[in-house]
């Protein structure tokens, strides 16, 4: 699909923006200045695929806790500004690649721009990250007869302008709410009419399916317009669910190459066997080995090769009995107990 194009913006060793992959990013939910604690969340995270982490910045602790987190990991680490600005001076300066300041939090010019001219000295990305939550209280009320997505809109073009008066360009948008239609009004928005980089997600979306479907609800439409640079997927839950939800969504959109794709069948009452089950062993089996094909896993051989015949290879399961198919052709029968180690065998085949 087409991507907007925007400007682009350097973020560590990575760019953002423009026809760049969409980067994935999470949110550690360790206090920062457990360091070791925060290392170990973030390396697991790059292994899954995380491109960038970012961290909370809530104390002076946290702050200098920055140069030991940025010294044993891979990835370029985002840190979260509220309030305090002399913490963004402190992340700064201790390595960190991009700073993300809510305009409703840190208003103050003279702050702002004391962070920005810094910014540009150690070549440091900006994100101003609007919240509808937290929308700059001035803001609301000159604007208080226009939808709440428009307020956001306007809240981000006055930020911006601030750190353009002082020759600062190095600059990622998002634009969040934890209203779908409000999230999705003010990023199309703000794409037609500016084109800095955006970083889109859902904010406070809930935990486990309730927040994966209604995230997926909202950013999917975005994807499919081209719109959006960096994604999070926001999640009551581990930071690694949060990878791997982004992965599966980009996936499944065509944007993430270097991961597989499971069919697996809904089952009904000529289901002999526990899908489920193999399914899962077999995602896990594909995910660990780096494999990245199509793999297709049915209940029944009445419509097991039919159905996964666009599967690189398949297995459909009968009583004591299973098939293996590759392509949508008969490949072998194995025995019930034999049945995913045969399985395994064949996809150690097509591991690269």
């Amino acid at each position: 699909m087409n991507r907007n194009e925007t400007k682009l913006v350097k973020i560590g060793n990575i760019t953002c923006g423009n026809d760049n992959k969409v980067l994935i990013q999470s949110m550690c939910n360790i206090k920062t200045s457990h360091v070791k604690k925060v290392i170990k969340q973030i390396n697991e995270c790059t292994d899954l695929g995380a491109d960038m982490m970012r961290v909370s910045i809530l104390d002076f602790k946290d702050a200098y806790a920055i140069k030991e987190i940025v010294n044993n990991i891979k990835i370029p680490l985002i840190c979260d500004i509220h309030f305090n600005y002399k913490f963004a001076i402190i992340a700064i300066k201790n390595g960190a690649s991009k700073i993300r300041l809510n305009p409703g939090n840190l208003k103050n010019e003279n702050e702002i721009k004391e962070i920005v001219e810094l910014a540009n000295k150690y070549n440091v990305a900006i994100r101003i990250g609007v919240n509808s939550g937290s929308l700059d209280s001035e803001i609301k009320e000159k604007y208080k007869d226009f939808p709440l997505y428009k307020q956001m809109v306007f809240n981000t073009l006055e930020y911006i302008k601030i750190l353009e008066k002082y020759n600062f360009h190095n600059i990622v948008i998002s634009l969040k709410s934890s209203n779908l239609f409000d999230t999705i009004n003010a990023y199309k928005e703000f794409s037609k009419i500016s084109n800095y980089p955006l970083h889109i997600g859902l904010t406070e979306s809930g935990f486990d399916d309730i927040g994966i479907i209604r995230s997926v609800a909202c950013l999917s439409p975005l994807l499919l317009e081209g719109i959006g640079n960096t994604i999070r997927i926001s999640l009551t839950s581990d930071p690694k669910k949060e990878i791997l939800t982004c992965k599966r969504l980009l996936h499944d959109l065509g944007l993430y190459e270097n991961y597989p794709t499971l069919i697996s069948c809904p089952t009904c009452g000529r289901t002999m066997v526990n899908v489920k089950i193999l399914a899962k062993k077999t995602l896990d089996f594909l995910v660990n080995n780096n494999i990245n094909i199509t793999v297709a896993i049915m209940g029944c051989a009445v419509n097991g090769i039919g159905e996964g015949k666009k599967a690189d290879i398949g297995l459909a399961g009968g009583k004591n009995k299973y098939i293996i198919f590759k392509k949508g052709k008969f490949y072998k029968e194995v025995d019930e107990k034999d049945a995913l180690n045969e399985l395994f065998k064949e996809l150690l085949t097509f591991k690269k």
